[in-house]
């Protein structure tokens, strides 16, 4: 018997509405009732934007902003800024203990770089993962739930084009097969890309 996958974590028809997929994606997956279902059909008509943004809403959110992170590695090149290499750890060490401090820190960072960089976004990610957006002290925000995948969203469509917009589809190929890995349980490694 296979694992679930954890793309289906979640009600799709919920979630559906905040993902912003184009018009032609979202009647392409009206019918479907699991994440999995969904991304799969996407992909396989060739919608692998919305493919992406569609794993980026459904896999749960530290799983989420570890693929974003994974995306952003894959793509950097060797002189990505301190600044951007310090967001996207700060959103790994996150996932590996989403303790509130690394949180807030990873969206310090994000900042200071102008949120330009898949690897912000992945740190911002992290942030709207948490409990408040609101500063220490204050009364708690809660940021809306679909935020972590807009953020997550935004960084693998950013490291899909990073440099290279020409290969933005063989990139998306490679980013949903990482996808699916997480899903099921798996680490989502991407080989670094060659320059």
């Amino acid at each position: 018997m296979t694992k679930p996958s954890k793309l289906d974590r979640a009600g799709l028809p919920t979630l559906l509405p905040r993902m912003q997929l184009s018009d032609d994606a979202a009647k392409h997956v009206a019918d479907c009732s699991l994440g999995s279902e969904a991304m799969e059909r996407l992909a396989s008509a060739g919608m692998l934007i919305d493919a992406a943004r569609l794993c980026a809403h459904t896999l749960p959110p530290r799983e989420a902003v570890w693929w974003a992170s994974r995306c952003a590695v894959a793509t950097a090149s060797d002189a990505l800024p301190e600044a951007d290499r310090e967001a996207r750890s700060l959103a790994e060490a996150w996932v590996r203990q989403p303790a509130d401090e690394t949180r807030r820190a990873a969206m310090d960072k994000a900042q200071s770089t102008g949120f330009t960089s898949p690897e912000a976004w992945a740190a911002v990610a992290a942030f709207w993962s948490g409990d408040s957006m609101s500063p220490l002290g204050q009364p708690k925000v809660p940021p809306a739930p679909h935020l972590t995948g807009t953020a997550v969203s935004g960084a693998v469509i950013l490291a899909s084009v990073r440099d290279r917009p020409e290969r933005q589809l063989e990139r998306l190929r490679r980013f949903l097969e990482s996808a699916r890995d997480i899903a099921a349980g798996g680490a989502g490694h991407l080989d670094r890309e060659e320059a």
